[in-house]
């Protein structure tokens, strides 16, 4: 039965953490938004729905919408697509992670680019949160607490290197390894 927060009467759906990926429609493609973090186990989530699992962000986010766009025109329908942020989840719930709010905004902002673009409100306000302060997203991921948190020990390279956009045209399909652990294709972090 169909709820006012399944977004189902959208194309395209936002929504937060393995929660968030429970109570949304089930979409065609699911992609998973971590950009600081693991995406491992919401992936893991999505793809035992049956929906085609991308890892999305900042640095892949065009590739992800052609790699959509193009799955759309092989059905010759309308895809559905859930956006999932990740954010950080814990034993006392989920904190929202703002590196993976720009990250959504920026797949959903693609997707938009390339005419896919009945955005449920959720969907247009990460769009928009993109859209607006994209151009200091290297700051602000320095700055939110989970680039604090990784620069404090260390990890700065690593916090730079995820705030780059559009850099790889990899789309990052997503597919869990046959000895039942699960991992991204493809050898590096994109």
């Amino acid at each position: 039965m169909s709820t006012p927060f399944d977004q189902q009467r959208y194309q395209i759906r936002h929504e937060w953490g393995s929660a968030g990926l429970a109570r949304l429609a089930p979409a065609d493609v699911v992609v998973v938004v971590s950009v600081l973090g693991d995406a491992v186990p919401i992936a893991d989530a999505a793809h035992a729905t049956g929906a085609i699992v991308l890892l999305g962000g900042l640095r892949n986010a065009s590739a992800v919408a052609a790699a959509v766009a193009d799955e759309q025109a092989l059905r010759g329908a309308r895809t559905s697509v859930s956006v999932i942020s990740a954010g950080e989840e814990s034993a006392t719930g989920q904190r929202f992670a703002v590196e993976d709010q720009f990250g959504a905004g920026a797949v959903i902002d693609a997707l938009g680019l390339r005419g896919i673009d009945h955005t449920s409100p959720e969907a247009a306000a990460a769009a928009e949160s993109y859209r607006g302060l994209g151009r200091a997203v290297r700051h602000l991921l320095t700055a939110g607490g989970t680039g604090q948190r990784l620069i404090a020990d260390g990890r700065r390279d690593e916090v730079l290197r995820a705030s780059e956009l559009d850099v790889s045209d990899d789309p990052r399909v997503y597919a869990p390894a046959l000895s039942g652990a699960s991992v991204p294709t493809g050898a590096s972090r994109e």
